[in-house]
């Protein structure tokens, strides 16, 4: 007779409902508080982890942190359940929500924008990270992947803090708030497979065989995605939404992107990048109105993420940067993040024809690398390519560049004309001629 799997010891549950509730509530709060400043909910949420990790709660009351949250491999996985499952429903969302029409309305100048803000970056992280001392290496990765990995990583934008700092500034109408969004979709899916690719190197080495291998499950994931997930989705929704039966939309959507996480993490490649070639193949098909995804928005945007993001702050240790190495390192890396996003956006811009105001807030827009580089971030420590310091590094780039995004763009638009087009946006929108002081 097999034997019956044991539920979850009552200490075990307790730690687990004390830790989601605290940090739920703390990333409320604090996310709530950086709105207020006019930052990204997401930069309140991370300093809700580090208040209750070893940055701040470790050093004052060690003990009450270890407590809370126990170095415990099996207790800290039930925490990391809800967070990816948080995260995976975040990019699955994003990727459902991402606009192909308006890329393809702007292409030329798009292209030029997300080509150059994407090549210059991961060049300049490609070189720093094979300049890095080898503390700075997770213990899966050598230095060729490690220095791929960090080149992906600065070369991102992040779409959710990029489309809600636009939204808040009341720029979404304007024409360079439209080019901001469109590159950084380009940038978002280019960012996407890379992460991809380089994570199955980092999991099975560096060979010109398995990069090649990967290449072509990028290449099988996204048919996939389109022959299978897209009529499956456009069936299943319309059925739902004829019904009347929203449970039962949220339900597909969810059963859809978590099958397709585990299928491209099953052939090798990240769980993250199926969930977000999975969202776009949704919005293709038409059928999820965006009253169908509010339900789960709701709940993976005031829920899950907070939890995921919180949880990823309790990850960093601002300790690791007390020597004075690892401190100049980091500077070096921010330095390079911020300057390689501003110089690629800035030199398409012009290439593209546009104003030196214009190319400076699209700089701005996109420098704010937020949700996506948080989540790399996290799939780097996983797989063993970072190690905790330069997670710490890479984290605090996230949040660096997107609280600097909003007074750059209030700067530079100001001086940015308002044309036809976007009067006639604007009240289409129903919005204020003006962006938000």
């Amino acid at each position: 007779m097999t034997a019956t799997v044991p539920p979850l010891a009552g200490h075990v549950l307790l730690l687990f409902l004390l830790q989601v509730g605290l940090l739920l509530a703390a990333a409320v709060m604090l996310g709530r508080l950086a709105v207020r400043f006019g930052w990204p909910a997401v930069a309140g949420e991370l300093c809700a982890g580090v208040l209750l990790g070893p940055s701040i709660l470790g050093q004052f009351a060690p003990g009450a942190m270890e407590w809370l949250f126990p170095r415990d491999a099996g207790q800290f996985h039930l925490l990391d359940a809800v967070g990816q499952l948080g995260v995976l429903l975040l990019v699955g969302i994003t990727g459902a929500q991402m606009d192909l029409g308006l890329v393809r309305r702007r292409g030329r100048t798009a292209a030029y924008v997300s080509a150059a803000s994407l090549v210059i970056p991961l060049g300049l992280g490609i070189g720093v990270g094979l300049l890095l001392p080898a503390s700075f290496h997770g213990p899966e990765g050598d230095r060729t992947v490690f220095a791929l990995f960090l080149g992906v990583a600065l070369c991102v934008s992040a779409i959710p803090v990029i489309a809600k700092t636009l939204s808040d500034m009341n720029l979404l109408h304007r024409n360079t708030g439209q080019l901001t969004l469109a590159a950084a979709t380009v940038d978002d899916i280019a960012g996407w497979l890379l992460l991809s690719v380089v994570s199955a190197m980092a999991a099975s080495g560096a060979g010109a065989g398995r990069t090649a291998v990967s290449a072509a499950c990028v290449v099988v994931v996204a048919l996939t995605a389109w022959l299978v997930v897209r009529p499956v989705a456009r069936v299943t929704l319309a059925r739902a939404d004829r019904a009347n039966e929203p449970p039962l939309a949220t339900a597909v959507i969810v059963m859809l992107m978590v099958l397709a996480a585990a299928g491209t993490h099953a052939v090798g490649l990240e769980a993250v990048f199926g969930v977000f070639v999975c969202g776009m193949a949704i919005r293709a098909s038409g059928a999820a109105r965006p009253e169908l995804l509010a339900p789960l928005r709701t709940v993976v945007l005031g829920v899950l993420a907070p939890v995921f993001f919180a949880a990823a702050g309790l990850r960093i240790d601002l300790s690791a940067l007390a020597s004075p190495a690892a401190a100049g390192w980091a500077a070096l890396v921010l330095l390079l993040a911020i300057v390689g996003k501003f110089a690629g956006a800035y030199l398409g811009a012009r290439l593209a024809r546009l104003n030196r105001w214009e190319a400076i807030a699209l700089g701005a827009g996109l420098n704010a690398r937020g949700v996506i580089e948080i989540v790399i971030a996290t799939v780097g420590l996983r797989i063993g390519v970072l190690s905790s310091r330069m997670y710490t590094i890479i984290v605090l780039v996230a949040v660096v560049t997107s609280l600097m995004a909003p007074p750059v763009l209030r700067w530079t638009m100001r001086r940015v004309e308002h044309t036809a087009e976007e009067e006639m946006r604007a009240r289409e929108f129903g919005l204020s001629r003006e962006p938000t002081p």
